[in-house]
């Protein structure tokens, strides 16, 4: 297209340029030859003009088909990139419908999870609600104690009524919770519930005033004092129970509390002879005494066996002396039984010497005979 113009703009200027000509010529030359040189740039006119046709058709022709020519390559062109952005957005879409699809399910688990962890969190909050109201009353509360006692004991010692039995009446007309029965020197061990709640929630917490928490403090020191010389003057009984009791605080809470900021209670109940427990303090005490009780029996069981071996040893001796014995027996027997047949050969030969009439050997057996009857008799 671009040829195009610039060959009209050319064909233009050759005609602007001998129209230029004309006029200068027709200035000099005058008029006598203003018609012929009229004529002559008519023909050329008219040439230029056909010839310019000429090529603008030429032009338009090829330009025409260079345009088609242009068009289906860029039609191809086209076709193809939409071809591939086609394949490409499928894929695309593809992959975004598998990644959709995926994060759905995984949205649909986790609202499930999520479901269920909130039925979860409905019921520990039931469940938190319902331990409060056992906690609020002092009753309830020494109960849950007692019942997260037993199930400690059972779950080291099982039913073994002879390592411990619950709700012992003692001598004095008390009952304790449990009593632990341990090799010597511990012997009886009481073990006893204690659950000082209230003062403690009061003394940690936050929202009172300090003077009031250090109020409450004070009263939770003087609970745990009560607690420790109720279960001393109760448990401790001399020549009954050992010489030391267990106080179970059923709250991790509380015996941390106590063995990291009241180490003057942990002194006083030492000084009772009161062990301070927690549940997990308890179920390593209790595991200890199990191991040292199954030591104990392994030892009794080992003494029995060495004793066992002593009473063996002793029937051992006894059997080698006899076996002893039997066995110079079958010597002097095996002796006698050699020189029965030595003599039994001698009486057969004889008898042969004599049925052969062969009385001078059977002479000289006798002989023999004699010699060896002399020789065992002075044997």
């Amino acid at each position: 297209m671009i040829e195009v113009l610039t060959l009209i703009m050319v064909v233009l200027l050759v005609v602007f340029i001998v129209f230029l000509v004309f006029i200068q010529l027709n200035k000099k030359n005058g008029s006598e030859d203003q018609s012929d040189l009229k004529v002559y740039m008519q023909k050329e006119y008219e040439g230029l003009k056909t010839q310019l046709r000429e090529l603008i058709y030429d032009s338009n022709a090829k330009n025409t088909k260079d345009l088609y020519t242009f068009k289906d390559l860029v039609t191809q062109h086209i076709e193809g990139k939409l071809k591939e952005m086609n394949t490409l957005v499928e894929k695309r879409l593809q992959g975004g419908f598998e990644r959709t699809n995926e994060t759905f399910v995984n949205v649909v688990e986790r609202l499930s999870k999520i479901d269920e962890a909130q039925k979860n969190i409905e019921q520990l909050s039931k469940e938190v609600v319902s331990l409060n109201s056992v906690l609020a009353d002092k009753k309830t509360r020494g109960i849950y104690g007692e019942v997260q006692l037993y199930q400690l004991l059972s779950a080291v010692f099982g039913q073994d009524e002879h390592l411990y039995k619950t709700q012992v009446k003692l001598s004095n007309q008390t009952i304790a919770d449990a009593v632990l029965y341990a090799p010597e020197p511990l012997g009886k061990v009481v073990i006893d519930s204690k659950f000082p709640l209230d003062n403690y929630k009061k003394m940690t917490n936050s929202e009172y005033h300090v003077s009031e928490r250090e109020s409450a403090k004070k009263l939770f020191q003087a609970d745990v004092k009560k607690h420790i010389d109720d279960i001393a003057n109760k448990y401790i009984i001399e020549g009954e129970t050992s010489h030391q009791a267990i106080l179970f605080l059923p709250a991790e809470a509380i015996f941390a509390e106590i063995t990291a900021h009241h180490e003057v209670l942990v002194e006083y109940s030492n000084t009772k002879k009161v062990w301070l427990t927690s549940p997990t303090t308890l179920f390593s005490t209790l595991t200890m005494i199990q191991v040292f009780v199954q030591n104990l029996k392994r030892d009794e069981q080992t003494k029995v066996i060495i004793d066992e071996l002593n009473k063996l040893n002793v029937e051992f001796m006894r059997y080698s002396e006899r076996w002893e014995k039997l066995n110079r027996s079958i010597d002097t027997i095996k002796k006698d039984a050699e020189k029965m047949t030595t003599t039994t050969e001698k009486i057969k030969k004889k008898f042969d010497y004599i049925k052969d009439a062969k009385f001078e050997e059977a002479r000289f057996i006798d002989s023999v005979m004699k010699e060896e009857d002399s020789d065992g008799n002075d044997s």
